[in-house]
């Protein structure tokens, strides 16, 4: 048992708090905080138990994290906070001696780029200082690297070809949306594509690479190809990979929304002048946009997300399919939340369990496929988010050499 502090109370935040406070056994008292404590205690409101308090907290505000991280003493912190924030509260945890685990890798506020280069340089701060930092413990990143890693130990001796597909195929019923934090999906999905091939990156424009995938359930769907963070820490940890990419799909309506935002300037990240004030076109549009937490109740539709790889085992070829469909009504009636938000703090939780009870517990920063990914596939069926398999059947691209 031990104490733990949940960063951030957007829609994934709820899904964390909720998952947690449910294994008591595991997490003894909770901490939710975030700058709007108001978003805190509605959270822990619904959750209705003792053991889950509020606090409001800058996590900009390094003073601020260690303050309140000195007064609770938390075991490990849960960051589900901006990924602007990764650094703040990675530093404030060195300096209290508390374990790390966030879902998204860090990026600099003022450049659209993201990468963990900032994160790994933590590596020998955390190792001496005998605390485990875990990065990108959601679905993708996430259950994405550990699908990948349990294909690597059980099914290959080498993966060479890896796609990421990534497919939400419900509906909100908005015109224009975004599953998660508007201006960090939307800094996502604008920039420069990105995959890697034969030893480097290969650079494409935003959205210029789509095809038709066929997801489980589904069918096929448009779907495009971007550069995420995942990719970075795969073919580092897994150098016999060839080539890696990651798909997601957008619907038409979307694109186009999207393209027409782009074309008039609201998608910038440059500051402009309006009424004698700098505001950022961006974050003016993030707060005119739909609250992803409130898109649950009338979300229908389901999402597929898996890991579709080809390799070699005992010197045969061999290609492997794994991967979730999560309903977006099954999220809503678990935690009052939507599917995207589901799959991403499910494994959050489940990846604090595995450090808390020290099946993932090492000092030092790391990734999830660095770590065995065993007792967690054993167990996220059970949190709502069942896993399929296919050992050499049919894979939605025929373009692997």
């Amino acid at each position: 048992m031990g104490k733990l502090i949940i960063i951030g109370a957007g829609g994934v935040g709820n899904v964390v708090a909720q998952k947690c406070a449910r294994e008591k056994d595991v997490f003894s008292k909770i901490l939710l905080a975030s700058r709007t404590k108001s978003k805190c205690d509605a959270i822990a409101a619904n959750i209705g138990q003792p053991h889950v308090t509020t606090a409001k907290v800058d996590a900009d505000n390094v003073q601020e994290l260690i303050q309140l991280f000195k007064s609770f003493k938390p075991d490990m912190v849960i960051n589900v906070a901006l990924p602007y924030q990764d650094l703040t509260i990675m530093d404030a945890c060195l300096e209290t001696g508390v374990h790390y685990l966030d879902t998204a890798n860090y990026e600099p506020i003022d450049v659209a780029k993201f990468e963990y280069s900032w994160q790994w340089a933590y590596q020998e701060k955390f190792k001496k200082a005998g605390l485990m930092a875990l990065l990108g413990c959601g679905f993708d990143p996430g259950v994405s690297g550990i699908y990948t890693a349990y294909a690597l130990k059980h099914h290959f001796d080498e993966i060479h070809y890896l796609d990421i597909v990534d497919c939400n195929a419900g509906d909100h019923g908005k015109a224009f949306a975004t599953n998660f934090n508007p201006e960090i999906n939307i800094r996502e999905i604008t920039q420069k594509g990105k995959y890697w091939e034969n030893g480097s990156w290969k650079e494409i424009d935003p959205l210029s690479i789509h095809l038709p995938i066929e997801y489980p359930n589904i069918g096929p769907k448009e779907s495009y190809l971007l550069y995420h963070e995942e990719l970075e820490s795969l073919v580092k940890n897994i150098p016999t990979i060839k080539r890696a990419r990651f798909w997601m799909t957008f619907g038409q309506a979307y694109i186009t929304h999207l393209q027409v935002l782009q074309n008039i300037g609201m998608t910038s990240i440059k500051p402009i002048k309006y009424q004698g004030m700098d505001i950022v076109p961006l974050q003016f549009l993030k707060a005119v946009l739909p609250e992803p937490s409130e898109l649950g109740e009338n979300y229908t539709g389901e999402t597929s997300i898996g890991c579709q790889i080809k390799g070699v085992k005992d010197g045969k070829e061999r290609s492997y399919y794994v991967w979730n469909n999560c309903k977006h009504q099954d999220a809503w009636k678990d935690v009052q939340g939507q599917g995207v938000s589901y799959t991403t703090g499910v494994p959050a939780m489940l990846g604090a369990k595995m450090m808390m009870t020290g099946k993932w517990m090492k000092a030092g920063v790391y990734n999830v496929e660095e770590c065995d990914p065993d007792p967690f596939m054993k167990e996220i069926g059970a949190y709502g988010l069942p896993w399929n398999e296919i050992v050499n059947g049919q894979l939605a691209f025929d373009d692997y050499k």
